[in-house]
């Protein structure tokens, strides 16, 4: 039989990102746990294979080699301590700036630590032997394929970054004795590209601008974006957080988290990626996402990254815009998508009265009403979704806890950013699970006025309420509240405790149970005059009240296929449907 390419997948991803990347020396030291990717690269007459022994003379005799070819150069070992000999080489090549690609063979990790021989701990490298260590799983299911072939571009887009650096690739094997694939998988590549590198053109289609959070724009940046606008035909996709003021922005969770939104809605061909992380969880649909951050990190938060633009986002719009600066300027698609969000946001409008007390009820009744150049801070996950259907005035500034993405600390940022701008009213929206988890900030004795919490007490998660949850999809359903949800803590919902606490802080304190009484009290809490204290409303709402807002909300766009599927989920559940369907299809 004719040796072709192994069969294990990781293999393959391998050996196809190496071409694709241009690496096509290898020194090959002799071992077992090797064999798949050793006797792949052998009998592909892409690759120029050198043979070494000793695996310390072979990652210097890759060192030579690289610095002579400028060019990098992978090493392949076995199990067992073969890569440990690597360590003065890769010591040497990582002081020198060479790259070297070290891919040592392993078994599964699993095994490490249980007496089976020949497993090493390679989980942790020497800080100085390598600028990354990444990891390639045995490819069974679609995130399995996504994270090897993400962790192969992470580690070879290092190599030649900065000057060039070695990288680690710890390689599973499952020891299959199949090598008869004649033809490597069309795997995706990500390029990097730095500012002085020449840029790739712009795809047609449908582009996208999707912005995550931003402390702030600068009046240059907004101007380059909606001028990309206008030449590209793009939109902005943004939530709350991602602070843009500029022309051409859509907060996209109206439009693309509506149960009815199509596919062809949903998708872009080109998704330009900038900020850090966003809370929307906006369901759309790329074909190619480019990522554009002074950082030039691999974030593949859409699992369709292509390039990483390592530059500022000023640099990479001015830059295209003046290769654009012929284009006839068109904006469409964001006329298009701005009439359907027009829409479902009138219909919310019309709607409000239908919708219960809840969160999203609270947002749409209050964003419009927040005084200008007040600064607003959302706690995760309920208070950040709710508040990113609708569109709050531009001249307020909004940001979220989103780096960590946990419950705490959301009162204690708020109030930190208030004790250094007195002059500026701000505004935080939180649950009480949150609330309570960061109980302590209200007592700090620094507390201004200028401060206005608004807590939404629904005595539980109501995170763990939702359909699309798991425990909910689960059949979980009511016994969520003993240990998932929660429920029943902190006074459970007492009228009282909140109430006491907070007046005996110093803060002025109203309370409201319905939509008539937080009207009521609205106006005096969003009121733009400085106050002699700091305002805490606390609000008591449903959680099956803000379950079905939530619905409602996401079920304002009309499509009379998914409103049917959507009301059979509704009435039987999603686990049941799942059951009919696995049933009509024998």
């Amino acid at each position: 039989m004719k040796i072709h390419y192994s069969a294990e997948k990781n293999v393959q991803i391998l050996i196809a990102l190496l071409k694709a990347h241009n690496i096509f020396k290898v020194v090959a030291s002799p071992g077992s746990t090797n064999i798949c990717f050793v006797a792949s690269v052998q009998n592909d007459p892409d690759f120029e294979v050198y043979s070494c022994v000793d695996e310390r003379s072979a990652a210097y005799l890759a060192c030579g080699i690289a610095a002579e070819c400028k060019e990098p150069v992978v090493i392949s070992c076995t199990g067992a301590t073969a890569s440990r000999n690597y360590i003065p080489g890769l010591t040497e090549a990582f002081y020198r700036k060479l790259p070297i690609v070290a891919v040592t063979s392993t078994r599964s990790i699993a095994e490490i630590g249980q007496n089976i021989p020949q497993v090493m701990d390679r989980t942790s490298p020497l800080n100085d032997i390598a600028k990354i260590s990444v990891y390639l799983p045995d490819v069974i299911t679609e995130a399995d394929e996504w994270e090897c072939n993400l962790n192969v571009n992470r580690a070879l887009l290092e190599l030649r970054r900065h000057s060039g650096s070695p990288v680690h690739i710890n390689l599973m094997t499952q020891y299959t004795e199949d090598f008869s694939v004649k033809q490597l998988p069309q795997t995706r590549i990500i390029k990097r590209v730095e500012y002085m590198q020449p840029l790739p053109n712009i795809p047609e289609g449908r582009i996208g601008i999707f912005a995550g959070s931003f402390r702030e724009w600068s009046a240059e940046l907004t101007e380059a974006v909606d001028e990309f606008c206008e030449l590209h035909n793009a939109v902005v996709l943004y939530d709350p957080t991602s602070n843009y003021t500029g022309k051409y922005g859509i907060m996209g969770n109206m439009i693309f988290n509506q149960h009815a939104c199509n596919k062809t809605m949903r998708s872009f061909d080109l998704l330009i990626h900038i900020g850090d992380m966003s809370g929307a969880y906006m369901q759309i649909l790329p074909h190619n996402v480019w990522r554009v951050h002074p950082d030039g990190e691999v974030r593949d938060t859409f699992k369709k990254l292509t390039y990483v633009f390592e530059m500022n986002e000023l640099n990479f719009f001015k830059k295209y815009n003046k290769q654009a600066s012929g284009n006839q300027k068109s904006t469409s698609l964001y006329a298009q998508l701005k009439e359907e969000y027009n829409t479902l946001a009138e219909k919310l409008c019309g709607s409000l009265n239908e919708l219960p007390f809840s969160n999203p009820w609270i947002a749409a009744s209050t964003a419009a009403r927040l005084p200008e150049r007040s600064v607003l801070h959302l706690a995760i996950l309920n208070s950040l979704r709710s508040w990113s259907f609708i569109d709050i005035p531009r001249s307020i500034r909004v940001y979220s806890n989103v780096g960590g993405f946990g419950i705490d600390g959301c009162v204690s940022s708020a109030i930190g950013a208030s004790i250094v701008s007195p002059e500026k009213l701000f505004f935080c929206v939180v649950g009480d699970l949150a609330f309570f988890y960061d109980l302590n900030s209200i007592g700090n004795r620094h507390i201004k006025s200028n401060i206005r919490i608004l807590l939404i007490n629904n005595g539980i998660g109501t995170e763990f309420k939702l359909k699309q949850t798991l425990s909910i999809k689960a059949g979980i359903d009511d016994d969520t509240d003993d240990y998932i949800a929660a429920a029943g803590h902190f006074g459970n919902k007492s009228p009282e405790l909140i109430k006491h606490f907070a007046l005996d802080l110093g803060f002025e304190y109203l309370t409201a149970s319905d939509k008539k009484t937080y009207l009521q009290n609205l106006d005096y809490f969003v009121s733009s005059e400085v106050k002699d204290k700091p305002l805490l409303f606390e609000v008591f709402t449903d959680s099956d009240d803000e379950v079905n807002a939530l619905l409602k909300v996401k079920n304002q766009m009309t499509d009379k296929k998914n409103e049917f599927k959507q009301a059979v989920k509704d009435v039987i559940g999603e686990q049941q449907l799942k059951k009919i369907k696995k049933f009509l299809k024998k």
